[in-house]
């Protein structure tokens, strides 16, 4: 996982993106281990803190649970509990402007459509 950092928002935040990222994807499962905080700070060059707060703001989300002596863990549900958060926030958050933007533009569900199935309009 190739990880170039950006100036708007905090590392931590940014890391914490990354691994939900990866468990809507599939690459971390239920059950599957997180890589250790040492060896994130080690790869990417952060300080070990950094990737700690990550991690505890994924466990506070009960996304991932720390088990003692051996690490964290993806729980059990994660994925679909992460689908309906962002599907929700998705609907909440970014549709409305996007419903704006399209109204805008005077664009049609016609339109949208033939844009979607060729590629995005591309």
């Amino acid at each position: 996982m190739s990880i170039a950092w950006n100036d708007n928002s905090p590392i931590y935040r940014q890391l914490k993106e990354r691994v939900v990222g990866m468990m809507l994807d599939g690459a971390l499962k239920p059950g599957d281990a997180l890589p250790s905080v040492r060896q994130i700070a080690a790869e990417y060059q952060l300080n070990p803190i950094t990737v700690s707060r990550a991690y505890q703001e994924l466990v506070d989300d009960a996304l991932v649970e720390k088990r003692r002596g051996l690490g964290m863990y993806v729980t059990d549900g994660a994925p679909e509990k992460l689908l309906a958060s962002e599907r929700e926030r998705f609907l909440s958050d970014e549709w409305p402007a996007m419903v704006e933007r399209i109204r805008q533009l005077g664009l049609n569900i016609d339109q949208l459509l033939s844009a979607a199935s060729n590629g995005g309009g591309k």
